[in-house]
């Protein structure tokens, strides 16, 4: 049996704490995980895994094994790498995204990446909320947040500003919004993961929580933005959705001197070791056509 392929099935085993799951990660049947652990088991000599019927956990043999065995699989991703440049990559990058940053920023960030490695196969996990990335076989998250999960490793790749926004006509039919609290008095479309929205907007040292009502809400934000456009109310939409629909008059900006909480976008993944080359090479990729912060154009 292959060693090395042994050694990252035992890899990913201390991972996971689950044949089940490394099984379905690595696509490759539970008993065969299982053939793997004990041929690279049989090949050092010791014992590396603990069983019991609800966990699996590394001896004190596997924990010493662990980072040695971890710098010998880096070392061959290594290797294979170099070649694979020359080759070209291959192989599946499994990514999450929210609906948003996936409809309107992802797509034009992969299209170039993809073309330019046409072995590489993306897929693109849709949710509009947190999952296990282990469990779930992810790759790479796509997340805004501002303070990522800690046990992830987080590369930021633009910042998430966010504007106040509502049609023309709407804004043209109600009372007009000259500070914060006037917006008590207005429809506002609100994100329905929070029980009473407040929005926290900030205009130099001062700051404003409103608590802000309406009848319609979401949980996702191009529906939202659906909504601002059809004149339902006012809207807080990041500025990589909804920059597009300003530029086109389609919305107006409301209450411009003040910022809700600007939050980061974060590409995370699990862990730095093992990872495939196609992998960090759309990570690379993400990160370089982020950097010069010009937001896709948005068609809705």
């Amino acid at each position: 049996m292959d060693t090395l392929t042994a050694a990252r099935v035992l890899i990913d085993v201390a991972l996971t704490q689950s044949f089940t799951a490394t099984a379905e990660r690595l696509e490759m049947s539970r008993p065969m995980v299982t053939r793997h652990v004990e041929a690279l088991e049989d090949w050092l000599g010791v014992r590396l895994l603990q069983r019991t019927t609800r966990k699996v956990s590394l001896t004190s043999a596997g924990e010493q094994s662990l980072p040695q065995l971890e710098q010998w699989v880096e070392q061959a991703n290594a290797l294979t790498q170099q070649w694979q440049q020359e080759a070209g990559l291959t192989g599946k990058v499994r990514v999450a995204t929210s609906m948003s940053f996936g409809f309107a920023q992802l797509i034009p960030a992969v299209k170039p990446f993809m073309a330019a490695h046409p072995g590489v196969d993306v897929d693109i996990e849709v949710q509009d909320k947190a999952i296990d990335l282990i469990a779930e076989r992810i790759d790479i998250a796509i997340r805004i947040a501002s303070n990522p999960d800690p046990s992830l490793i987080g590369r930021p790749i633009a910042a998430c500003d966010s504007v106040l926004v509502a049609a023309p006509d709407y804004l043209a039919a109600h009372t007009p919004i000259r500070s914060p609290e006037d917006l008590t008095a207005h429809s506002c479309l609100s994100y329905k993961q929070f029980d009473r929205p407040i929005w926290h907007l900030d205009k130099g040292e001062e700051h404003a929580a409103v608590e802000v009502q309406g009848k319609l809400s979401a949980n996702e934000a191009t529906t939202l933005l659906s909504a601002a456009i059809q004149g339902m109310g006012v809207s807080m939409q990041p500025v990589y959705l909804a920059h597009s629909a300003i530029a086109r008059g389609q919305l107006e900006v409301v209450l411009p001197d003040w910022q809700p909480k600007e939050m980061d976008i974060y590409a995370l993944y699990p862990s730095r070791r093992n990872q495939p080359p196609a992998v960090r090479a759309l990570l690379d990729a993400l990160i370089a056509h982020f950097a010069d912060s010009e937001w896709a154009p948005v068609a809705i």
